[in-house]
């Protein structure tokens, strides 16, 4: 009975998550990945391997698109929230994330506004509770 329950403590189950959870740790569209990453499941050292040793498809994903949202909500300095409310819903390649910039439509300008003031109020929340905790 013992060395029975000594097997079982000593045996340790790979850790693996699904392609979209890899994704979103990775920041990638998962609909961009190629087939066999999106298909199979990801085990936490695969995925520790492709954030050190990016393959070719990983990079290109990366730098080109299509991004998902919270990517290309970071590139513009908006919040996802902000993408919404501009309609932008879709993922966006690189080029058309620097087109939105050179455009600078009017929303962007004001998404941007919101975000700063946002970031702001919570660097003066901060600041007040290390203050009242001091």
């Amino acid at each position: 009975m013992l060395d029975t329950l000594d097997g079982m403590t000593s045996h340790q189950s790979t850790q693996t998550m699904k392609p979209a959870t890899a994704a979103k740790k990775l920041g990638v569209y998962l609909e961009a990945t190629p087939a066999e990453f999106r298909e199979g499941v990801v085990s936490r050292a695969e995925l520790n391997e492709l954030q050190a040793n990016p393959p070719q498809w990983l990079q290109d994903l990366r730098l080109n698109g299509p991004h998902p949202r919270p990517v290309v909500a970071a590139k513009l300095g908006v919040s996802i929230a902000g993408l919404a409310r501009a309609g932008v819903t879709e993922p966006l390649t690189t080029e058309q994330i620097e087109a939105l910039k050179q455009e600078a439509p009017e929303w962007l300008g004001r998404e941007r506004a919101t975000q700063a003031e946002v970031r702001k109020e919570s660097v003066r929340i901060k600041k007040k509770n290390a203050e009242r905790q001091a």
